[in-house]
């Protein structure tokens, strides 16, 4: 993904129910969960995390971008967009059920 932040600003403390809300499941083919990596600059990591959100200035309410995270990066990138006031979900990636 080209969209993710190039800065790296301090890491926030560990992922908890509390600081995403309850994670929802979004589908995904299973060959593209494997292959996924994480969206954070200079991340290879095993993304787990999707984060869908959108730009309210420049993107129609229905337009919505995602971005995968992995466990180490996916609050600090949730905190990036929330800090700009881009409305975004946290769900978990997981695999499509066969």
């Amino acid at each position: 993904m080209t969209d993710a932040p190039k800065a790296s600003p301090g890491q926030a403390g560990p992922l908890g129910q509390a600081a995403l809300g309850q994670p929802t499941a979004l589908t995904e083919p299973a060959a593209a969960v494997e292959q996924t990596v994480c969206s954070r600059a200079g991340c290879r990591g095993l993304a787990i995390w999707a984060l869908r959100w959108r730009n309210p200035r420049i993107h129609a309410a229905d337009r919505r971008k995602t971005w995968v995270a992995c466990d180490e990066h996916v609050v600090y990138l949730r905190e990036f967009l929330s800090a700009r006031d881009f409305p975004v979900e946290v769900a978990a990636l997981s695999v499509r059920p066969g």
